[in-house]
């Protein structure tokens, strides 16, 4: 995997990338299953998330990537993010990438929301000076002024989801990864967050945005990969690529 800056105006560049998974057919969950049969190994299928699968996201586009579950999308993402491997291909990821928003990912539920803010910003590479200047503005945004010192396990998925977003947009970045963050989270926080796309767009800033939501794609972006069981099954301009029916469980 080749990450770094480039001469190119591609922001990502995803070549001929394939990734499987091992499902085991049966786990031992107890010590006297292991110590019965200790040299037993556990058989496994082998399940492919991603196919040979390639894509160009350009400077400041808003890229969307849809299709059912289990068709590769969050895989796809993460190997974006460098959080996994790809099995064979390579991705190429030319400027700064943000930290990757998924649902409940580096928090801790048994922190406060406030502990919580603090450390994950830190780790994001916030210093205490930048961090001190933007907490209000994390906390602000997420709408959680009454929750703050609440701990995170008594948050429902919504607030988390705003609290992490809110988080990751103060952090310095030239491309965004999103899976599925209008998941959850009301209308009125929905619309804050369009509104804080609007100024990314303006900034140059490149967007993906995994989603199940046609209409939020129809409106948000710019191109549209569509996966389908690990493979490309289209990709393209919005327009062209949703005006054809839509795989089951878009």
């Amino acid at each position: 995997m080749v990450r770094g800056t480039g001469l190119s105006v591609s922001a990502i560049e995803v070549v001929d990338v394939s990734k499987a998974f091992a499902v085991p057919h049966e786990r031992r969950t107890t010590l006297k299953e292991h110590f019965l049969h200790p040299w037993r190994r556990e058989a496994a299928d082998v399940q492919r998330a991603l196919d040979h699968v390639s894509l160009t996201i350009e400077e400041g586009e808003f890229f969307g990537i849809m299709g059912p579950n289990g068709s590769g999308k969050s895989t796809l993402l993460k190997i974006v993010a460098g959080i996994y491997a790809p099995d064979s291909g390579a991705v190429r990821v030319n400027g700064l990438l943000s930290p990757f928003i998924e649902l409940g990912v580096g928090f801790n539920p048994e922190l406060s929301g406030r502990d919580n803010v603090r450390i994950n910003a830190t780790l994001l590479g916030l210093g205490k000076r930048e961090l001190d200047e933007r907490y209000d503005a994390i906390v602000e945004f997420a709408e959680l002024h009454r929750y703050i010192d609440r701990k995170l396990k008594n948050y429902s998925s919504g607030m988390q989801m705003r609290l992490a977003f809110a988080i990751a947009i103060q952090v310095d970045f030239d491309v965004l990864l999103l899976d599925e963050v209008f998941a959850v989270g009301d209308a009125e926080f929905q619309q804050k967050c369009i509104a804080t796309f609007a100024e990314f767009r303006e900034a140059g800033k490149t967007i993906v945005l995994v989603s199940h939501d046609p209409t939020a794609v129809r409106s948000l972006c710019d191109r549209v990969l569509v996966l389908s069981n690990g493979v490309v099954a289209a990709v393209g301009a919005v327009e062209d690529v949703l005006a054809e029916p839509e795989p089951a469980d878009v």
